[in-house]
């Protein structure tokens, strides 16, 4: 997801899969590829740069009135929302341990 649409953005379909993505056209190629990132130490950066950019567009995806009306008075939904992180940041903390153990680590380059 980005924050603003552009001529760059699209969707396709994998029929095998039966799924729908949305395509991202990088102007220029600026970036290269993902294994010239990984190459460069510049994953991190890259990964950094996806994240900002997904919370801004989740940001700025609904009306705020419309959500805190759906959501109600209760504390359910913060409820459930801090489970979820609590839940993902410990499964990124694992896959990001076992990342650093495997081939791809920077330190374990051959």
């Amino acid at each position: 997801m980005q924050a603003a649409s552009d001529i760059f953005l699209g969707w396709t379909e994998d029929d095998a899969a039966a799924r729908h993505f949305y395509v991202r056209q990088l102007k220029k190629r600026r970036l290269g590829s993902i294994s010239e990132l990984v190459e460069e130490n510049a994953l991190i950066h890259y990964a950094s740069l996806c994240g900002r950019t997904l919370a801004r567009t989740h940001a700025r995806s609904a009306d705020p009135v419309v959500l805190a009306g759906y959501m109600g008075k209760s504390g359910a939904f913060d409820d459930a929302l801090a489970s979820f992180a609590m839940a993902y940041a410990d499964r990124t903390q694992s896959d990001y341990d076992k990342l650093a153990k495997s081939k791809w680590a920077p330190s374990n380059k051959r």
